[in-house]
């Protein structure tokens, strides 16, 4: 009998070592759940935070590029800027011109690249609706052509034409707002891109670029706007 008892505790203390064990197996667990779920937690906090901040940095860097002014920018007076369609030639004062009356369709410009001159008067359009026009004369290098057919091909709410009787070899048109640059690589490229594609000069944001007219004026499906 003193045997049996004997073998029975032992047997009781094992099971009791084994549930001892299982429950410290079970903490330890825990504790590791718990310190790796807190590590991910932080992590993204973390990660939120840095991309939030990114996000910040990038906006306040956009909005200062926004407000900074543009060597040799030339403005109009946007309320001096004639915005009635007609489907007559229209003179303009500047060569790209940079707004004034128009024709009812505009010039498709989501990124549209012309290897031929444009008519104006719907180009005008797209420039109402918040595009920037690119345009080039024979003093153009191929090069820089090439990188600025790149960037606009790349850019909504931009087009591209050459304009062979314009001052500049390069220009930068958007309403009210031109600028000359000599090359693709000025800066003041990327400047007037980021201050002027659907920028605070436009007089009708968020309106289409596409469904328009071509090079020729012929085709699209674009109403008046």
């Amino acid at each position: 009998m003193a045997a049996n008892r004997s073998a029975t505790a032992d047997r009781r203390a094992r099971i009791e070592e084994m549930r001892r064990a299982e429950q410290a197996r079970e903490r330890r667990n825990r504790i590791l759940t718990i310190g790796l779920s807190t590590v991910v937690v932080l992590s993204l906090v973390g990660f939120g935070g840095y991309v939030l901040k990114k996000k910040s940095d990038e906006d306040a860097a956009k909005e200062a590029a926004a407000k900074a002014p543009i060597a040799g920018e030339k403005s109009w007076d946007a309320a001096k800027l004639g915005r009635n369609h007609v489907e007559t030639a229209v003179k303009y004062d500047a060569k790209p011109p940079v707004g004034g009356d128009h024709h009812p369709v505009w010039l498709n410009c989501d990124g549209d690249v012309y290897d031929k001159a444009v008519p104006e008067v719907n180009a005008v359009h797209s420039l109402e609706h918040g595009a920037v026009w690119v345009t080039y004369n024979k003093n153009a290098a191929d090069e820089d052509v090439k990188k600025l057919k790149d960037k606009v091909s790349r850019t909504p709410y931009t087009l591209m034409s050459p304009v062979d009787d314009q001052a500049g070899a390069i220009m930068l048109s958007a309403w009210g707002k031109q600028v000359t640059v000599d090359s693709a690589t000025d800066p003041r490229v990327d400047a007037f891109f980021t201050k002027y594609v659907q920028g605070k000069q436009t007089p009708e944001p968020g309106a289409a670029c596409t469904g328009g007219v071509g090079a020729d004026g012929m085709g699209g499906t674009g109403m008046p706007q």
